[in-house]
């Protein structure tokens, strides 16, 4: 089944400044379009975030998990990458892990979205866990992703919250 981003939490839902104020934690920009402006650095294409360099491109009607996904790998992936990115993320599976890992914690951040929603609209969206949900996988079957994390210098072993660094 194909969803459109209105089934979805979408940026201009969130009141405020916090999605910008969360990726400034990190020293990542946000970059908000126009609608029906194409995003540059979308892997995915139409409403779909976009990364280039250090900035996370949305429009009005971006998902909201993409773009904390989006920004999570930027976040996950080491300097040497981030470096040279224009659009597609890369990385190992382990790494998307923590990066899906990752964005759920950070929902958290975004008091307008939070955790519950956030795997919600993952499930919606489509995508893929062993256990068949986001919040299943989230929470018995993640233990490598959040170890991962934690190896990386980017969530606290002991109560799992973000450290606000990129990777190095």
């Amino acid at each position: 089944m194909s969803l459109t981003a209105t089934e979805v939490m979408s940026f201009a839902e969130l009141s405020g400044d916090t999605a910008r104020q969360l990726l400034l934690r990190y020293g990542l920009t946000l970059e908000c379009l126009p609608l029906h402006t194409t995003i540059p650095g979308s892997y995915w294409g139409e409403t779909e975030a976009g990364l280039i360099g250090t900035t996370v491109y949305v429009r009005p009607d971006t998902p909201l998990h993409s773009l904390l996904h989006e920004s999570c790998h930027l976040i996950c992936m080491d300097q040497k990458r981030r470096a040279v990115l224009h659009t597609n993320a890369g990385g190992e599976a382990l790494e998307e892990n923590a990066v899906c890992y990752l964005q759920i914690v950070l929902a958290d951040y975004l008091p307008d979205f939070g955790r519950e929603r956030a795997l919600l609209d993952m499930d919606r969206w489509g995508y893929s866990f062993r256990l068949g949900s986001a919040k299943r996988w989230f929470e018995e079957d993640a233990e490598d992703a959040r170890q991962w994390l934690c190896h990386h210098g980017l969530l606290d072993a002991d109560n799992h919250s973000p450290i606000f660094q990129l990777r190095q």
